[in-house]
């Protein structure tokens, strides 16, 4: 991996705790077993990816991850869908498959990310992939900005609650 630039890093690292933030309010779900270890997978890769060299552990892992976080998003759009809950393109995290629509495609976009990074090589004469690592980058910026803004707007700014 290409060293990592610094808004990836910090990204990563921000990623990581809202992830283990989801992880930890999982445990009183009902289906826990789903989303606690696909939040917590998420977690790690989005912590250690950045810092450590040992790529094929964690490129398994991030590999899991992706098809997990898939698996559930498609899960919990085909409920929403059956069920008439909220709609595809609903934000309105007042509802319970919204909240994990959102979750589980914010973990496979992060995967996808992290998968790339993982991909770049350390060769510093390739000028296009040296671009694309800014562009991961950027990717993760712009995740960081929804995992955090949309909470933000709809807990803190619309004072939104929860239904279950």
């Amino acid at each position: 991996m290409a060293a990592p630039t610094k808004l990836y890093s910090l990204c990563s690292v921000l990623l990581a705790f809202l992830f283990a933030f989801s992880a930890s309010v999982q445990l009183n779900d009902p289906d826990w077993y789903f989303w606690f270890p696909l939040y917590a997978c998420a977690c790690m890769v989005n912590m250690v990816n950045w810092g450590i060299s040992c790529r094929t552990q964690i490129r398994l892992i991030a590999r899991m991850s992706l098809l997990l976080g898939i698996f559930l998003f498609i899960k919990v759009v085909i409920e929403d869908f059956v069920n008439g809950t909220a709609g595809f393109w609903s934000l309105d995290l007042s509802i319970r498959v919204v909240r994990e629509k959102t979750g589980s495609g914010l973990v496979v976009i992060s995967m996808i990310l992290q998968l790339e990074a993982l991909l770049l090589p350390d060769d510093p004469m390739l000028k296009k992939r040296k671009e694309f690592a800014k562009f991961v980058g950027y990717g993760m910026a712009i995740l960081v900005g929804f995992g955090y803004g949309l909470p933000f707007v709809f807990f803190v700014v619309q004072k939104g609650e929860l239904k279950f």
